[in-house]
């Protein structure tokens, strides 16, 4: 239902920083879970972080804890991923994403059901 658009990707070298973006159309509201994930190639689609819409709680992926930073506005329906220290290994394409449910635990690919186009991130000397 809701549409989402993610910006901000962009080619930058080993410990340098980035932020994307991701704006919403439509429900971001209550215990929804807005998310990032991202694919490298030949890869599965891995959790990054989660921030829980009215509340703010966060949630990350152990490769991301202590460099990623997700936050968000509601007023202006956007979510963001502040990325620091970015590794060759970040290397991908990130997606925004919405909870399929007001379940303010959700990690999983099968819990989301919005998906934005991704945006993609390389890490590269």
């Amino acid at each position: 239902q809701v549409q989402l658009v993610e910006t901000g990707g962009g080619l930058v070298q080993p410990g340098e920083s980035l932020r994307l973006s991701c704006a919403a159309s439509g429900p971001t509201f209550a215990s929804y879970v807005m998310g990032w994930f991202r694919q490298a190639p030949g890869k599965g689609r891995e959790f990054v972080a989660g921030i829980v819409v009215n509340s703010g709680r966060t949630n990350y992926g152990d490769s991301v804890k202590g460099r990623f930073t997700i936050s968000r506005d509601n007023a202006k329906n956007t979510v963001y991923l502040q990325m620091n220290m970015l590794k060759p290994e970040d290397t991908a394409v990130y997606y925004c994403a919405r909870s399929k449910l007001p379940w303010p635990y959700a990690t999983k690919v099968e819990d989301f059901g919005s998906w934005g186009q991704g945006t993609q991130v390389t890490v590269s000397s």
